[in-house]
């Protein structure tokens, strides 16, 4: 990759929402800011190579697609009313302060999160509008086909529109209500990027983490007493710590028991301990993002995998399960019970969960690692095998294919 070809790929991670919420603010319509923003970055990729790359990347790609969406404008001035829209944007004066926050991003993420949408529309809608997530990436992350994810963005988007959803941030009152939807969207987007569903990708997008850990705090800084949104800011930040020990130098994902805990970074940890004993303060029952938080804490005050309270984490994955009894947490559970009980006993566990999760790469990865410990070699490869057929992102590949290989060859 040129230098000119990377520079348009980190102008892509870091502009992208910037670029889409300050032309949806100004023109008030989805579908003319995501489209004038491909323009641009499509532009980029013509000039740039010849131009060079300019100063202030986003500067010039806001420009450009705020020329693109004018241009479009003034194709569809038809009527009356379309042409004063298309005067309307050749006002500069900068727009009053909407909402509670001034901030493009966070007003899109709202607007995407409308509770007037279905929750996968708003998922998907955010991932695209605000993560920058192509249809193909999205519909991997939903295990859908591409036609019906581009589908139902569509029809998000024409929704926003034809009941004119307004483009802000909820006024305070209104915020508790709409804070949930909005929580579970960033932790999606959060997701991706701490390991991508793609395989052409990064297997870890630091610019989604980080704008999904940034749009977070901004929300924490707005509702500082709401227990999951401080619940949801430290599983990300103690999440996120451990990053720097996720990808190995070949390009391969590192489990947590085989990480560097001294590549860990130690002020991110402090931050979420924090944010965690805060919670524990306020005497409250907590919901599913703090109680993954704590979880997240026990594995981060660990200075060995050897060390962990595997008790206190087979706890807290009982009062998760209490309030979430999804069969992805059961699977997590177990990887606890395997630790305390044995092998044999968490297999029992997971093996009960194949009818809901035959199609869920972590659930074969989960067992092959408990076939494996129990010496049932052919059948540990065998789950390697479907585990890999189903992973999407290469880095997690090469670690299940590594461990697959390292199985004893014969019965």
């Amino acid at each position: 990759m040129t230098d000119v070809e990377e520079a348009i790929t980190r102008a892509h991670h870091a502009e992208w929402a910037r670029v889409v919420a300050a032309l949806t603010r100004r023109f008030g319509d989805l579908d003319v800011a995501e489209e004038a923003a491909a323009e641009a970055f499509a532009i980029a990729v013509e000039r740039w190579p010849a131009d060079g790359v300019p100063p202030n990347p986003g500067a010039w790609l806001t420009t450009t697609a705020q020329r693109k969406a004018i241009d479009r404008i003034r194709r569809e001035s038809k009527r009356d009313d379309k042409q004063k829209e298309a005067g309307l944007v050749y006002d500069d004066d900068p727009p009053e302060p909407l909402g509670a926050i001034d901030d493009d991003r966070l007003r899109l993420v709202f607007t995407c999160c409308h509770p007037a949408l279905a929750v996968e529309a708003r998922v998907a809608l955010t991932l695209r509008m605000v993560g920058g997530l192509t249809v193909p990436e999205i519909a991997r992350a939903f295990l859908v086909a591409e036609s019906t994810m581009g589908q139902r963005i569509t029809r998000a988007k024409a929704k926003i529109k034809a009941a004119r959803i307004p483009y802000r941030v909820p006024s305070a009152g209104d915020l508790p209500a709409r804070v949930s939807g909005v929580l579970t969207v960033l932790f999606l987007v959060f997701n991706e990027g701490y390991l991508a569903t793609g395989p052409d990708t990064d297997p870890v997008r630091h610019d989604l983490t980080a704008e999904a850990i940034r749009l977070t705090r901004l929300i924490h800084a707005l509702l500082p007493d709401d227990g999951e949104v401080t619940g949801l800011l430290a599983l990300m930040l103690l999440t996120e710590a451990r990053r720097p020990a996720r990808v190995s130098a070949g390009g391969e994902l590192v489990a947590l028991d085989e990480q560097d805990r001294g590549a860990w970074d130690a002020a991110l940890i402090a931050e979420g301990h924090r944010l965690v004993r805060e919670r524990l303060a306020a005497r409250v029952a907590p919901g599913r993002y703090q109680i993954l938080a704590a979880i997240n804490a026990v594995h981060t005050s660990a200075p060995d995998m050897r060390d962990t309270d595997w008790s206190q984490v087979l706890a807290l994955y009982d009062q998760l399960v209490r309030i979430d009894a999804s069969p992805i947490v059961a699977l997590n559970r177990a990887i606890a019970v395997a630790e305390l009980d044995g092998p044999q006993v968490a297999l029992a566990v997971v093996d009960q969960l194949e009818p809901q999760l035959a199609g869920y790469h972590p659930f074969h990865a989960t067992r092959a690692d408990l076939l494996r410990r129990l010496g049932r070699g052919p059948e540990a490869r065998a789950a390697y095998d479907k585990a890999i057929e189903l992973a999407g992102n290469t880095a997690e590949t090469a670690s299940l294919t590594r461990r697959r290989d390292q199985l004893p060859t014969g019965g």
